[in-house]
């Protein structure tokens, strides 16, 4: 069944569907559709007309990329009939409990699931705990479908690896982990994933493997940063400048450069509680997962803290305290405010009635209103403020000077708390900042 699939694909005689079409899924699509026919498919009506009229929303391939893309997109259901090979690449969340939130990847498998045709691969590539895509996600195919999972379709998983914003760490350069549910599904998934993955592909044993590798892969970053976060925290108690620290242990070949800051996003600020809830789930707390999540979770909190504490040192009034927030989004160069812990430092600085402004150029505007309520102001509205606080490194922030600074900022001692570390220390504080970085 799957031998003849990649022929058919390549071929043009059958299409690959793509489900979920946000900043995963749409890469993927696009560079599907340079080899094969390509149906992207999501729900979302609005994304979708953006998508037909040449519009990139997420900006990972910008504007040109999608009028230029042969992808059918399309918000019906239905047209994932035309298709043979799935990939499924919708969010998995968590729930405000820290537990997982499948919601998004059930449905899309009740969706898929009713238009599923006899001889189809459906590969998931959404980031679970072992044992989702065969214990949660094909059962609901099957019910759907009325069809018999090994005898009339297939499963895959390949987890995705695209890093949003990034424009070096691509699809096409990074290894690709694949499997499939047997031999012949694996090598149908490794060969179609070849098409578009110039970096080449790694065959997982097994799709557990496969979930367990793509979920470890954030865990370990999550606790790198956990531990420079708490470096940070002793360091900062020692009037000892952290990223100085990281810059002399940087200096050994085998020292692990990573820097302390915010943790949040899709991935590194949630994977890890899809492994802890799996482990407790067999009888085993976590340790080392949840000490790191707990640090991660609680740096929001602390940048205010600290935001405060040079407030009282600049000697500024409390009372009527004026802050600005430099970056909003996740990550640096990216729209994406989803789960952004930048909102942790708002509603910190709330709970000391301050009620800091927000300016970021970069963030999707509409995204940040309709979940956290906050509305941007432009760079140039920010005046008479006692302190500003930059939180996302976004190139657009990198060349701003002391002299740009001071515009910002009413008379007196200027508080300054670069939390990413992208500005000289030095130069700061020779213009008179009261200058704090993690």
């Amino acid at each position: 069944m799957t031998n003849d699939l990649y022929k058919q694909l390549v071929n043009r005689k059958t299409k690959l569907s793509l489900t979920g079409l946000g900043y995963v899924g749409m890469p993927i699509a696009v560079a599907f559709a340079e080899k094969v026919d390509v149906i992207g498919f999501d729900l979302n009506a609005e994304k979708i007309a953006l998508y037909r009229r040449g519009i990139d929303p997420t900006h990972e391939e910008g504007d040109d990329a999608i009028r230029r893309t042969s992808v059918d997109f399309t918000s019906d259901p239905a047209r994932l009939r035309e298709a043979k090979f799935h990939i499924v690449a919708v969010p998995t969340p968590v729930n405000p409990d820290h537990t997982p939130d499948l919601g998004p990847l059930k449905s899309a498998s009740r969706l898929l699931g009713r238009n599923l045709t006899p001889g189809s691969v459906v590969v998931f590539e959404s980031t679970v705990y072992p044992g989702v895509t065969e214990d949660i996600c094909t059962p609901i195919l099957e019910q759907e479908s009325g069809l018999v999972c090994g005898r009339d379709f297939k499963v895959g998983y390949s987890p995705e690896r695209i890093n949003p914003g990034d424009r070096e760490h691509r699809l096409a350069k990074i290894k690709k982990v694949v499997s499939g549910m047997d031999a012949e599904t694996l090598d149908c998934v490794a060969r179609v994933y070849g098409l578009v993955v110039d970096a080449g592909v790694y065959r997982a044993e097994s799709i557990r493997v496969a979930e367990a590798a793509k979920v470890i892969e954030n865990c370990q970053r999550d606790i790198n940063i956990a531990f420079m976060n708490e470096l940070s925290i002793i360091f900062n108690r020692m009037g000892i400048d952290t990223k100085s620290v990281l810059e002399a242990a940087g200096t050994k070949w085998n020292f692990l450069k990573f820097q302390p800051g915010l943790v949040g996003g899709h991935c590194i600020g949630v994977d890890p509680y899809y492994l802890t809830y799996k482990a407790e789930m067999l009888g085993y707390h976590s340790q080392i997962i949840l000490a790191g999540r707990r640090i991660n979770d609680d740096m929001g909190k602390y940048v205010a803290e600290n935001c405060v504490k040079n407030l009282i040192a600049a000697g500024r009034n409390m009372q009527d305290a004026r802050v600005a927030i430099l970056g909003f989004t996740f990550k640096e160069n990216c729209p994406d405010t989803r789960n952004t812990r930048v909102i942790d430092i708002v509603n910190e600085l709330r709970n000391y009635f301050i009620n800091p402004v927000v300016a970021d150029p970069v963030a999707d505007a509409a995204e940040a209103k309709r979940l956290y309520g906050i509305e941007f102001i432009d760079l140039d509205d920010i005046r008479n403020m006692d302190a500003v606080i930059l939180a996302v490194a976004h190139d657009a922030f990198k060349s701003l000077a002391p002299a740009d600074m001071n515009r910002f900022f009413a008379p007196g001692r200027k508080v300054l708390l670069d939390i990413k570390g992208i500005f000289s220390r030095s130069d700061f504080e020779d213009a008179e900042y009261l200058y704090w970085r993690l």
